[in-house]
């Protein structure tokens, strides 16, 4: 199992990737990325097309929704607060602090194996 201080790993595989789907279960966010699977299991917020959003707020998701096809072109980490994704003038933030988090984990993210299927096999950072 990986830990997010990984420099090789984490959010820097997601750079120059497309979302592919997000996904609402329950009461925790994914964005999929044709395997890899970052989940949010705090409250994620973020900003699209300048109209600010926090889940589970009204019009969260049709603004979620609309990452769907964004591609990744950076990334903050920053252990003790958040970690975003950055798509442009997009951004998709999941909170880390201890206010925001639901539980003992805030985020997963879930790598691929050799043959692109989702698998912890291809690392597994938990936040």
């Amino acid at each position: 199992m990986n830990i997010p201080s990984d420099s090789d790993g984490g959010l820097q595989q997601l750079v120059g990737m497309e979302v592919s789907a997000v996904s609402f279960v329950r009461d925790y966010v994914e964005l999929h990325f044709d395997g890899r699977v970052l989940r949010s299991l705090s409250d994620p917020r973020g900003v699209y097309g300048g109209a600010a959003w926090q889940f589970p707020l009204p019009g969260s998701l049709d603004l979620m929704r609309c990452y769907i096809g964004e591609t990744v072109d950076g990334y903050e980490e920053d252990p003790k607060r958040i970690l975003a994704l950055h798509f442009g003038e997009h951004r998709f933030v999941i909170p880390l602090d201890d206010e925001s988090s639901l539980g003992p984990e805030s985020a997963h993210l879930v790598g691929v194996d050799e043959s692109g299927r989702t698998s912890v096999d291809g690392g597994m950072w938990i936040w």
